[in-house]
């Protein structure tokens, strides 16, 4: 059977937006890239490559860089919307009218937006109600999308024909899109996993051992859980690509935007230098003081990013981090049973 063939916008050309774009036209799909820059989208179209988020990649020629929003959006068929979350909304508003009915919509973005503590899917509903709406989500490092190295990603909506249709679109022989229609639970894992990720980079730079990571990136799963579930997400999201899946990915590759954020300030580097090396978008900083600050008003038990917000913002030793893991509550190791199992 023929697949069907759609006409994509991406919003966004940093490293995931363009992976995106190359995945859709190796698929043979039309696809607009926007980015704000002029000479960058120039650059883009006649170098065939994103030189500042993945040099030496070579994108497809259906990938057409723009710096119009209108020519971006104005034959999509669906959009992917690849924004960092502090400028998501600003986007969102700028584009609305180039944006027809029933257009499908999928957020790429793993963060939260401060005022309100929103997800993106909850921004696109504020923003774009008339569109429908899914979120793309799991262990997903751009570098290695494009080096076509085997990749699981999530599309999550509990709109089923948009899965199917995203699915469609994205799936090839060396990135397979599954479903779930948990689509709060897959976006708070792909926003809370960046804040863990910024601890396992610095428990890295420390020289912690194989024992203590593992025992770090287990306690910040049940943390995300915990904390999820207080939202009304599905725990058993979690056990899933966008949950553990995207957790181990960012927690354990140098290629983690946080991690390595992590790292440089596990070195001693002041949180403005780790950023100035960086050079892009690590979601997990802006999400630390979110999340605590939430944590705090709705009394959930997260003592990972707790002792993360006090060591980033407020100048604690790295030391914080370890001593709350090693003396806080005794907790149970597994602490959501399915209906009927034994305690």
């Amino acid at each position: 059977m023929t697949q069907q063939k759609y006409n994509a916008a991406i919003l966004g050309g940093g490293s995931f937006g363009t992976a995106m774009a190359s995945i859709l036209a190796a698929n043979g799909h039309g696809v607009s890239l926007w980015v704000r820059d002029p000479e960058t989208a120039a650059a883009i179209n006649l170098d065939r490559e994103n030189s500042r988020y993945l040099p030496g990649a070579e994108l497809p020629d259906g990938v057409m860089a723009t710096d119009s929003l209108e020519e971006a959006l104005s034959k999509a068929d669906m959009v992917f919307v690849a924004i960092p979350s502090k400028a998501f909304a600003e986007v969102l508003e700028q584009a609305r009218q180039w944006v027809p009915d029933g257009t499908l919509v999928i957020s790429c973005t793993k963060g939260i937006y401060a005022d309100g503590f929103l997800l993106m899917s909850e921004l696109l509903h504020q923003y774009w109600p008339h569109t429908r709406i899914g979120v793309l989500s799991g262990p997903n490092l751009a570098k290695e999308i494009v080096e076509q190295k085997f990749t699981g990603t999530v599309i999550a909506s509990p709109d089923s024909e948009l899965c199917q249709t995203v699915q469609s679109a994205l799936s090839c022989d060396y990135f397979r899109v599954y479903d779930n229609p948990d689509i709060y639970g897959v976006e708070l894992g792909g926003a809370l996993k960046n804040i863990y990720a910024v601890a396992s980079g610095m428990a890295a730079a420390i020289g912690v051992g194989e024992n203590s990571r593992s025992f770090l990136i287990t306690r910040a799963l049940a943390e995300m859980s915990r904390f999820a579930v207080e939202l009304g997400a599905n725990p058993m999201t979690f056990l899933g690509l966008s949950g553990v899946g995207d957790l181990i990915a960012t927690c354990t590759s140098s290629l983690s935007r946080n991690y390595q954020v992590g790292f440089q300030l596990g070195q001693g580097k002041s949180l403005d230098e780790a950023v100035a090396t960086l050079g892009q978008t690590a979601e997990g900083i802006n999400t630390i003081k979110l999340v605590a600050d939430k944590a705090s008003e709705l009394d959930v038990y997260m003592p990972l990013a707790t002792a993360l917000h006090e060591i980033v913002y407020k100048q604690q030793p790295l030391q914080l981090m370890i001593q709350n893991l090693m003396s806080g509550e005794y907790k149970h190791d597994v602490e959501f049973q399915l209906a009927g199992a034994s305690q």
